[in-house]
């Protein structure tokens, strides 16, 4: 998971819960990296588990709807670093279809060790959107918060089912009906 992550993640936590969470959380992680990130490195993702563990443990939060307002919060990384981006869709079904053919493979060009989950087009309509997600970070949540803002993005709504395939969250489908 390349640095930018998680200095978004840590300013997204200190936004919500001050500095004093951001620093329990890192004082009380083993973090191979001390807690020290920069916006080009790349980490381990056990690290991103101990601080969201820390944090969930803390704010009685789950971890899964920290990861949803995480994903919500950085969207607006994705407006400010790659606005031409959102500028090249019209529609939310239209650019949640294409995360892996043009998202993915642009960073994966430039973080060749970040790895990223796989998404994978079922069935696709102007109204609808079936696509499956695989990931071993099971950060399904993540992507539903992206999703959520996607279609706020676009002034839309949608209703979006998530079914776990996989007990686990690592193989997961999202049922998306745009209203």
């Amino acid at each position: 998971m390349k640095g930018i992550v998680f200095t978004e993640f840590l300013e997204l936590v200190e936004d919500k819960f001050g500095l004093e969470m951001v620093d329990y959380i890192i004082t009380n992680s083993d973090l191979e990296s001390n807690g020290i990130y920069t916006a080009v490195g790349i980490y381990s993702f056990s690290e991103m588990s101990q601080l969201l563990q820390h944090l969930s443990e803390r704010t009685q939060i789950s971890i899964d709807n920290l990861l949803l307002v995480y994903g919500e919060y950085f969207f607006r990384v994705l407006e400010k670093s790659s606005p031409e981006l959102l500028l090249a869709y019209t529609d939310p079904i239209e650019m949640i279809s294409a995360i892996e053919s043009i998202i993915h493979i642009g960073a994966g060009k430039i973080y060749l060790d970040l790895e990223l989950p796989a998404f994978k087009v079922i069935e696709k309509n102007q109204k609808s959107l079936i696509i499956d997600y695989k990931s071993s970070r099971a950060m399904h949540h993540f992507c539903l918060g992206l999703m959520n803002k996607t279609f706020e993005h676009f002034k839309a709504t949608a209703v979006i089912e998530l079914e776990k395939i996989k007990e686990d969250g690592t193989d997961v489908r999202f049922v998306i009906h745009k209203n």
